[in-house]
């Protein structure tokens, strides 16, 4: 007998029915729903064809969800972070810089010519 265990422990899924852990399993139950709700309200709309290309798109998004990760991040995780990168957060960053060392010379610069001025006036 042979037991299978996963290299990383964070990679481990409880499966729960099918094969499927509970997230992917709710969203397949939820997909197939989409699908059959969009045939009944659209078959007297469209031929059979049209009508099931229209179930299979109307219900991979959902599908999609349960079964999608990237980068350890589940499908809301990712669209949270992508919308958070996109719109959320400025992408203009201006660099300003200010030297400093100018900045003490020109004041220095300027006590010396006040200095010199009024030695001038003297």
């Amino acid at each position: 007998m042979e037991v299978k265990i996963n290299r990383e422990i964070r990679n481990y899924t409880e499966s729960i029915f099918f094969g499927l852990s509970l997230r992917q399993f709710i969203f397949s139950i939820f997909a197939c729903l989409i699908a059959v709700i969009l045939y009944f309200l659209l078959k007297d709309k469209f031929e059979i064809e049209t009508l099931s290309w229209v179930c299979i798109l109307g219900a991979s998004p959902f599908a999609a969800i349960g079964f999608i990760t990237y980068n350890g991040m589940s499908a809301e995780k990712f669209v949270y972070a992508w919308l958070k990168s996109e719109l959320l957060i400025p992408k203009h960053l201006t660099f300003k810089p200010k030297n400093y060392y100018y900045e003490l010379l020109k004041e220095k610069l300027k006590k010396e010519d006040f200095n010199e001025n009024i030695k001038n006036t003297i």
